[in-house]
C-alpha cells in the first residue's frame, strides 16, 4: 500500500512538473491525453465495474461539451460560473442526460443494453445537425476562454493544469465511490445481478445510478474538451469516439481503476506520435488491440499488476537473458510487420498507381532505401524478420512461463 502511495505521488510530481519540460505541442498533446483518460476512467465504471459495456458513451461526452461551450458564451467566464468551473456545466447535463438514458438502456442486459446505447448516440449524432440552435450545424458553436480568479487561460500550460486539476480530482471521486457500499454493489452488478434482486436490492435502480454517474464524468471530460479547444462541433457525438474508448479502456485493463486512464493516455500519444508519419495507423492501433485480447486479456496495466503479484520480475539472469531476448523478438516483429503493412500501403496506393502510368513499375522509398514492387527481397525481408522474431518470442515465452518449463 505504501509502495502505491509513493507511486502515485511521483506520478502525480511528475504530471505538474511536466509543461517546464515539454514543448507547446507536446503540452497540448499531454491535455488530449488527460482528457482522454477522465473519459476512460468515467466509461470504465461501467463497463469494468458494473459490467455494462456501452458503445455509445460519446453522447455524454458531446453533450458535456456542448452544454460546456453554451455556458462560456452564457456566462462569459464570470458570475457563478467562471471558467475554472465550466466543466460543472458539462458533469450536470452529462448526469441528467445519463438518468434519462440510463432509465430506458438498463431495462434490458447484455448485447441488449449495448445495442440500445449505441441507438440512442446514433439518435443523437443524426439529429445534431438538423438542431442548429443547439449543436450549430456543420460549423458547430465557438467560443472563448475568460480570464479568471488571476489567471488569463491564455496559454496552453494555464489550461493544461486547469484539466489536470479537474482531472485529479474526478479520478479520486471515482476512486472514493469504489469505496462506498454503492461503489460495492456496482460490483455486485457485474457479478451477479440475480443475487442482489433476490437480496432486495432494487437492481433496476442501482443500474441507473451507476450509468447516470458514468455519464456525468464523461460530461466532465467533454467540458474540459470544449474549454480547451474553445469549440464544439457535433463530430464529439460520433461513433468512432464510443469505439476508441473502448479500445483504449480494454488496452489499459478495464477491470482495474487505473488501467483504462493509462491505456487512454498511452493510445493518446500513440495516435499524437505516429498519425503524421504514416496513414495506417489506426490499423495499427486496431492490430494492438486484438493481440491485447489474445494474449493479455487482463490489458497491459492488468497483466503488469498480475505479474507483479505472482513474483514474475524477480531478479536472475535467466530471467534478464529471457526478458532482454522477449523485448528483441518483439522489435524484430514489430520490424517486420511494420515494414510489410508500409510496403503496401505504398504499393497499393492511388499515388503509386499514378506513377505507374509514367514509369512501370517503379520502386517506392521506405526507411532511407527503394524498394522494387517485384523483388523477393522486397516481400521476404519482412516476411522473414516476422518469422525470426515471432520463433524467438516463442522460445522467449517458454523461458519466462514457469507453467511451461521456464524459470519460477
Amino acid at each position: 500500500m505504501r509502495t502505491k502511495v509513493i507511486l502515485l505521488a511521483l506520478a502525480v510530481a511528475a504530471l505538474v512538473a511536466a509543461p517546464a519540460f515539454l514543448s507547446a505541442g507536446l503540452v497540448n498533446a499531454s491535455i488530449q491525453m488527460l482528457i482522454a483518460a477522465l473519459f476512460a476512467s468515467a466509461f470504465s465504471l461501467l463497463c469494468g465495474q458494473a459490467g455494462m459495456l456501452s458503445f455509445g458513451h460519446s453522447a455524454y461526452f458531446g453533450i458535456g461539451a456542448f452544454a460546456t461551450i453554451h455556458a462560456m458564451n452564457a456566462f462569459n467566464g464570470a458570475g457563478l460560473l467562471p471558467t475554472p468551473l465550466l466543466p460543472l456545466v458539462g458533469g450536470l447535463l452529462g448526469l441528467v442526460s445519463g438518468i434519462a438514458a440510463g432509465w430506458f438502456a438498463t431495462k434490458r442486459t447484455g448485447v441488449y443494453f449495448s445495442m440500445i446505447t449505441l441507438a440512442l448516440a446514433e439518435l443523437l449524432h443524426a439529429l445534431a445537425p438538423h438542431l442548429k440552435e443547439v449543436f450549430g450545424g456543420e460549423a458547430g458553436v465557438s467560443a472563448m476562454r475568460m480570464p479568471a480568479w488571476g489567471f488569463t487561460f491564455g496559454s496552453n500550460v494555464e489550461v493544461y493544469y486547469l484539466t489536470l486539476a479537474w482531472v485529479l480530482l474526478c479520478l479520486l471521486l471515482l476512486y472514493l465511490y469504489t469505496l462506498t457500499p454503492v461503489g460495492r454493489l456496482t460490483l455486485g452488478l457485474r457479478e451477479n445481478t440475480h443475487r442482489l434482486r433476490f437480496l432486495g436490492y432494487n437492481v433496476h435502480r442501482l443500474s441507473v445510478l451507476v450509468f447516470a454517474v458514468s455519464a456525468m464524468f464523461s460530461g466532465v471530460a467533454g467540458g474540459l474538451q470544449a474549454l480547451n479547444i474553445e469549440a464544439a462541433n457535433y463530430v464529439v457525438l460520433d461513433m468512432q469516439l464510443s469505439a476508441s474508448v473502448v479500445l483504449n479502456s480494454y488496452i489499459g485493463g478495464v477491470k482495474v481503476f487505473l488501467g483504462p486512464a493509462i491505456g487512454a493516455a498511452l493510445m493518446s500519444f500513440f495516435g499524437y506520435a505516429v498519425s503524421d508519419l504514416t496513414r495506417s495507423w489506426l490499423l495499427y492501433q486496431g492490430v494492438l488491440f486484438v493481440l491485447v485480447m489474445m494474449f493479455l486479456p487482463d490489458g497491459l496495466v492488468g497483466e503488469f499488476a498480475k505479474r507483479v503479484r505472482e513474483g514474475h520480475f524477480g531478479l536472475g539472469w535467466e530471467r534478464l537473458s529471457g526478458g532482454l531476448l522477449f523485448a528483441a523478438a518483439l522489435v524484430l516483429a514489430i520490424l517486420g510487420f511494420v515494414c510489410m503493412v508500409e510496403l503496401a500501403q505504398r504499393f497499393f496506393s492511388t499515388d503509386y498507381r499514378s506513377m505507374i502510368a509514367a514509369s512501370p513499375w517503379p520502386p517506392v522509398t521506405l526507411f532511407g532505401r527503394e524498394w522494387l514492387p517485384f523483388s523477393p527481397v522486397t516481400w521476404g525481408l519482412p516476411l522473414g524478420l516476422m518469422a525470426v522474431g515471432i520463433g524467438l518470442l516463442n522460445v522467449a515465452s517458454r523461458r519466462l512461463d514457469p507453467e511451461r518449463g521456464g524459470v519460477s
